[in-house]
């Protein structure tokens, strides 16, 4: 038996685009995960990149379960002693909700050069509008 391996222009990489109004973070991250690495698509290959483009827009409107909102802590550190800051969910959402389906879409993704080239095909929005209306990206429904 032999292992399918697919040619790198096997077939065209789709754009698809999420609205993430009303949707829980964890769930919409999963399903954008996937997408990118290309687990909904019959030539999967863990070690390949065979996923699609994906547009997340409204990501202010995202929603968390429990206390996460106030609760939860995201840690960025500068490299210096004491450099360590702390800001919850409600704040960055306020300031950077992008970087909340980001961040939680990272971590779901391998952490090796290929998890990389995936994170450059996430592009997450503000508001309804987005620049890639030219690639005619297909609306995926996103799981609640």
């Amino acid at each position: 038996m032999k292992t399918f391996l697919p040619k790198a222009n096997l077939e065209e990489r789709k754009w698809h685009v999420i609205d993430a109004d009303g949707a829980v973070l964890g769930r919409l991250a999963v399903q954008v995960a996937d997408v990118l690495r290309g687990k909904n698509k019959p030539i999967y290959t863990a070690h390949l990149d065979a996923g699609d483009f994906v547009v997340v827009i409204n990501a202010e409107k995202v929603k968390v379960s429990g206390k996460k909102e106030t609760a939860k802590q995201y840690m960025s550190y500068s490299g210096w002693k004491g450099g360590e800051k702390y800001t919850t969910v409600e704040r960055l959402r306020a300031t950077q909700p992008d970087t909340l389906i980001h961040r939680a879409v990272k971590g779901m993704i391998p952490k090796n050069r290929l998890g990389r080239v995936l994170l450059t095909k996430l592009k997450v929005y503000k508001g309804d509008k987005h620049p890639h209306a030219a690639q005619t990206p297909a609306v995926l429904k996103a799981a609640n």
